[in-house]
């Protein structure tokens, strides 16, 4: 199931597993990714037993994983097996979903990706304005997803940036 076709989702704090995309996804991606995602997460199970999970695409490029684990936990196994597959579509599209030393947000309405020094050196540079909004990928809860993935730039880890 999509989380979008969902009615209990958001009123459930699932885990989170967020897969951040270099790019924005071309039409034709995006619907292999989620036809790829949809056939993995109807059969995706730990232990033998079958995971309550979900997905969506948030903004084009984030693909972001859900899974109710008061149902049942993901294993080890289990989230190998979510890593084999993240890595077999990040390898067919050159997606960078493992590349964690990047930064997203969102500016004049846009989603921009930069490698992470160079995202730093223009904010200090103040070529990247402080208006902007920044993408928080260390969120584990689905109720901090909603909360907390998309913050102004003052409120954000970047405000740190010295």
């Amino acid at each position: 199931m999509k989380i979008e076709e969902s009615n209990i989702v958001e009123a459930n704090d699932y885990r989170v597993i967020i897969y951040p995309a270099s790019r924005p996804f071309e039409t034709k991606e995006a619907k292999q990714i989620t036809e790829t995602l949809f056939d993995f997460l109807a059969t995706w199970a730990a232990h033998g037993k079958p995971l309550s999970s979900s997905f969506k695409i948030e903004k084009n490029q984030f693909i972001i994983i859900c899974v109710d684990e008061e149902k049942e936990m993901a294993s080890g196994c289990s989230i190998d097996a979510l890593g084999k597959v993240m890595r077999k579509i990040d390898e067919e599209y050159q997606l960078g979903l493992f590349d964690r030393m990047k930064a997203s947000f969102v500016e004049n309405g846009e989603v921009k990706t930069l490698k992470l020094n160079d995202f730093k050196s223009k904010v200090r540079s103040g070529e990247i304005a402080q208006d902007i909004q920044v993408f928080d990928f260390s969120k584990n809860t689905y109720l901090e997803f909603l909360g907390n993935f998309l913050l102004p730039f003052e409120r954000s880890w970047a405000a740190g940036i010295k």
